[in-house]
């Protein structure tokens, strides 16, 4: 029975995965190579469960049982008491790799291992590990607090027992599955992805304003958000990395990156964990911040 989560990664992501996972009851070990990101991480669980108690929708002495289940560690090792590792960090198939082959010495036998990747192969990615048949993609959705769905995906080798296992832990945190074969993209990306995509084109060869394409997406086809203002939340960065991804394994032009969008993320605009991308979030609200390329070289 899947008791203490290791998640790795204090990002956007981890961050969101954390305070579900101990709003549920997990024990959580929660892990960043920046010992920064890490408390940036832990204040901002904490800042979001006390606006939850002032606005009665968590009890402080709810609040005071969660934070107690959240620790932070400083290197892989803590993770050795584990039932189950959430990998949050970067969408680098390198990373990743990288990170497991450095892990897995230090996981019990019987830990299973999940993957957040919105993209890579769930197969290559378990076949890094010493446990294959224990390994799947377990995808939320960003951000995490707010979307029901978690996108579940088996490798090849991922067994029957893992999976019902890892069902498990989604019932737990309240979420919804939606289950996918191990190709690139998944379900939702590979439907999303093109449609930011277009997005940037629609902006790119000058369709409608950044306002516009926004506002007409939100209100002509019901989005809650329109495909800009969601491409800054999810990180251009992001974007591109699964674009590219998709583009490689795929092979149809619809998926390779815009050259806007390839261009924003070389000036650094990463969205809105930079304060910087399609909007400027520096200030009160988000204000539009469109430059053609030529103003970006």
């Amino acid at each position: 029975m899947i008791e203490k989560i290791g998640i790795i990664g204090a990002g956007q992501m981890g961050t969101g995965i954390a305070q579900a996972c101990i709003l549920a009851g997990y024990d959580v070990f929660l892990y960043d190579v920046s010992k920064e990101t890490l408390q940036e991480s832990l204040a901002s669980i904490d800042r979001a469960l006390e606006k939850k108690v002032a606005r009665n929708k968590l009890l402080i002495q709810d609040k005071e049982k969660a934070i107690s289940c959240l620790k932070s560690i400083e290197t892989l090792k803590g993770f050795k008491s584990c039932d189950l590792i959430i990998e949050a960090i970067t969408e680098s198939r390198e990373a990743k790799k990288t990170l497991f082959t450095e892990l897995t010495p230090y996981l019990s036998p019987q830990c299973l291992l999940a993957s957040n990747t919105s993209s890579l192969s769930i197969t290559a990615l378990g076949h890094t590990t010493d446990r294959p048949d224990k390994f799947m993609g377990m995808h939320f959705m960003n951000p995490v607090m707010v979307m029901p769905l978690i996108e579940l995906v088996r490798g090849i080798e991922t067994s029957t027992a893992t999976f019902n296992a890892i069902g498990e832990v989604v019932k737990r945190l309240g979420k919804e599955t939606a289950v996918s074969e191990d190709y690139p993209g998944f379900i939702i990306n590979r439907i999303l992805m093109p449609m930011i995509n277009e997005a940037v084109y629609a902006l790119f060869e000058g369709v409608g304003t950044i306002e516009a394409i926004d506002k007409g997406m939100r209100l002509g086809t019901n989005q809650s958000m329109g495909p800009l203002e969601l491409a800054d939340l999810i990180g251009l960065d992001t974007c591109v990395s699964i674009l590219e991804v998709l583009y490689k394994n795929r092979g149809d032009s619809k998926y390779k990156p815009c050259p806007l969008l390839v261009k924003y993320v070389e000036a650094g605009w990463l969205g809105r964990k930079k304060k910087q991308g399609f909007y400027d979030y520096k200030g009160e609200h988000p204000v539009p911040t469109y430059r053609r390329i030529h103003d970006l070289s």
